[in-house]
């Protein structure tokens, strides 16, 4: 780029894709300084060498750009994988279901893989039927490219994407779409006043009459600690 060119001279194609033709080096680093671009080589096995005047910073930034947008349509080169059981729990297959449709929806291959371990292999059936159970489920995501097949002691079956044309909406996203809804009602619910109920006056309370004894549990041992004593003024009348 510039002055990093070593040919002496240098086909020039302009901004717009235009040949203008074979020039001096230094006459096309002038073009480039006039037009404000730089003078990239393109060809430089080519005779002379091909060189472009180009922003060579946004042509950067533009490149970067279409590089990540074409990775974003790549996911169909991944592979997720989904193990199941043969006696697996309902609750369990359900979350499987849910990460097979997201992957899926994302354009990702799911590789779904059953074990079968010590005397489950008696009974193979009922390991094919979760298979086909869950082949079933993600029908409107996705299709098997074989049908599931046994190999060892499980069964695999590769699952692929249907085209966006033809593949149903993710459910999550349709949830998390009506949930904002639910959200904002729920706000306006929190934030209304609440009714203060009317406080009950409380019972006033009863004087406790002195006790022998500085401990509030009875003592067992003082069979008189529970007596009540009579105020100071009742015992001098009684004496006296």
């Amino acid at each position: 780029m510039n002055g990093k060119i070593r040919a002496r001279e240098v086909r020039v194609i302009g901004q717009d894709g235009s040949q203008v033709g074979v020039l001096t080096l230094p006459e096309a680093l002038t073009m480039a300084r006039q037009q404000g671009v730089d003078l990239v080589e393109i060809a430089a096995t080519a005779t002379p060498p091909v060189c472009r005047l180009v922003d060579f910073g946004k042509f950067r930034y533009e490149q970067a750009k279409r590089e990540k947008e074409s990775k974003k349509h790549q996911h169909s080169n991944k592979v997720k994988e989904i193990q199941l059981s043969p006696s697996i729990d309902p609750h369990d297959f359900g979350v499987k279901l849910a990460h097979a449709i997201d992957f899926l929806c994302d354009e990702m291959k799911v590789k779904v893989t059953l074990r079968f371990r010590g005397r489950e292999m008696a009974h193979k059936e009922y390991g094919f039927q979760q298979v086909q159970r869950l082949i079933a489920e993600v029908a409107p995501y996705g299709h098997p490219d074989q049908p599931p097949k046994l190999i060892g002691k499980g069964i695999t079956a590769m699952l692929s994407p249907l085209p966006r044309t033809k593949r149903a909406k993710n459910p999550r996203q349709e949830e998390e779409v009506a949930d904002p809804a639910a959200d904002s009602s729920s706000k306006q619910i929190d934030r209304a006043p609440a009714h203060s109920s009317p406080s009950k006056p409380s019972a006033p309370a009863q004087p406790s009459s002195p006790r022998v004894g500085t401990d509030s549990q009875p003592d067992f041992n003082q069979p008189f600690s529970n007596l009540e004593v009579p105020p100071a003024e009742e015992q001098n009348e009684s004496t006296g």
